[in-house]
């Protein structure tokens, strides 16, 4: 009676020269793999270098954004501090760490207390 509800399992053979089949079934896999590294991972890997780049560069003067979404013009940054005195409102002065910064708004080419030497005449 129990030999009527399960039925017999019987091998199989592989196919003879599996080595080219095992290939071409692989090869999908590494075309999608390459795919999603090209359009997704490398674009956001470059990204991430220019936001760690214009990190590095900040200086005062620089309009920045945080992770919180806060809006800010930088007011004090040392290229050594991990920390950042963000302007958010006048007279309104905050520390934030460099890294919650996500993106540079507008950049100074010069820093704002940088003055030109004066020409002598």
């Amino acid at each position: 009676m129990s030999d009527f509800l399960i039925s017999p399992a019987y091998a199989q053979s592989t196919g003879g020269g599996g080595g080219a089949s095992s290939l071409i079934q692989f090869l999908p896999y590494v075309l999608v793999f390459g795919i999603f590294y090209f359009l997704m991972i490398r674009p956001q890997q470059q990204k991430q270098k220019q936001l760690r780049e214009s990190l590095s560069k900040l200086r005062r003067g620089d309009r920045v954004l945080t992770a919180g979404g806060i809006i800010g013009i930088v007011r004090k940054a040392d290229d050594e501090a991990s920390e950042i005195e963000l302007e958010i409102a006048p007279n309104v002065r905050v520390q934030v760490m460099r890294s919650t910064i996500t993106s540079v708004l507008t950049s100074s080419d010069k820093a704002a207390n940088d003055t030109a030497p004066a020409s002598k005449a």
